[in-house]
């Protein structure tokens, strides 16, 4: 399961989600824009309280410089396998 976290004004969240739109990829969206106690819950989990973050089940692939640069290399759908 492939799931991003992202805040409603973050530009870079927009860029992720169209990045996995254009692919036909499947994702959860959630949002932690007004919801401390998941910023909180994304921090345990990754490391980081920056948007957007995209997991593949528990991996982090990090954000959207990490799957575009994944993406240039031939390596994002690979990646979003798991």
């Amino acid at each position: 399961m492939i799931t991003v976290y992202t805040k409603n004004y973050c530009p870079y969240c927009v860029k992720a989600k169209g990045l996995l739109n254009s692919l036909d990829v499947q994702f959860e969206e959630i949002d932690i824009t007004s919801t401390p106690e998941l910023i909180d819950e994304l921090s345990a989990k990754s490391g980081l309280k920056t948007v957007p973050q995209i997991f593949v089940d528990d991996k982090c692939l990090g954000g959207y410089s990490d799957i575009e640069a994944l993406q240039v290399e031939g390596k994002l759908m690979d990646a979003l396998k798991g």
